[in-house]
């Protein structure tokens, strides 16, 4: 996987790119500022960006707005946003135009180092990775009786989905078969109103359901 790295500090950008080289990963740039990581993105081309929120010169929104340029000019290009904020504004603008290819993780949230390069990698390949605070912020509190109508093992089933696992990796979490998953999976949707279509669409959606009521 090559990675283009866009974080202010120096000490967290080091580290960063080293753990995921040791993980047998590429990072092809490490830049401090958007217009840096703009150019590092058209220069090497990366599967995946991971891009800090505020940098400079204001500290405020900058990463944000990288990152929708960059999605603009580069639909494939997956984008992390790696932040120790909490910008519901800032990740509803991200998810505007679909949720294909996004992650927006916590800095101090993230315990696992496989943890934060499995997002990555989901996000590379077009996956979403979305902390559940965030969602929680994005979506309120509201409450949703048709979570009330599953049962104990489709509410977790659809907690695994909520980690952004594939079907094979809930399946080996829970030891059943691939096809017990896919029944669950299915009763969720069912039970949520979701119609067939998109699965993919139906399973962000189904998990933006189950974190409101996280």
């Amino acid at each position: 996987m090559r990675i283009v790295i866009a974080e202010d500090s120096a000490i967290l950008r080091d580290g960063l790119a080293h753990l995921l080289t040791l993980r047998g990963n590429e990072v092809v740039a490490q830049v401090g500022d958007p217009a840096a990581a703009v150019a590092a993105v058209e220069e090497h081309r990366p599967d995946v960006a991971v891009l800090d929120i505020r940098m400079p010169p204001t500290f405020t929104d900058e990463g944000v707005r990288v990152a929708l340029a960059l999605r603009g000019a580069h639909p494939d290009l997956g984008i992390l946003v790696f932040s120790q904020y909490v910008e519901a504004r800032f990740a509803a603008a991200l998810l505007e135009h679909g949720a294909r290819g996004i992650g927006y993780l916590l800095k101090d949230r993230v315990a696992d180092v496989s943890e934060f390069v499995d997002a990555l990698d989901r996000v590379a390949a077009g996956g979403t990775a979305l902390d559940p605070e965030i969602v929680t912020a994005m979506l309120g509190a509201r409450e949703d009786r048709a979570l009330g109508s599953l049962t104990p093992r489709e509410t977790e089933v659809l907690g695994l989905m909520a980690e952004g696992r594939s079907n094979a990796a809930i399946g080996r979490a829970l030891v059943v078969s691939d096809g017990a998953v896919e029944k669950h999976i299915g009763n969720v949707f069912s039970k949520l109103g979701l119609e067939p279509g998109a699965d993919e669409h139906r399973r962000v959606v189904a998990v933006l359901r189950y974190l409101e009521r996280r």
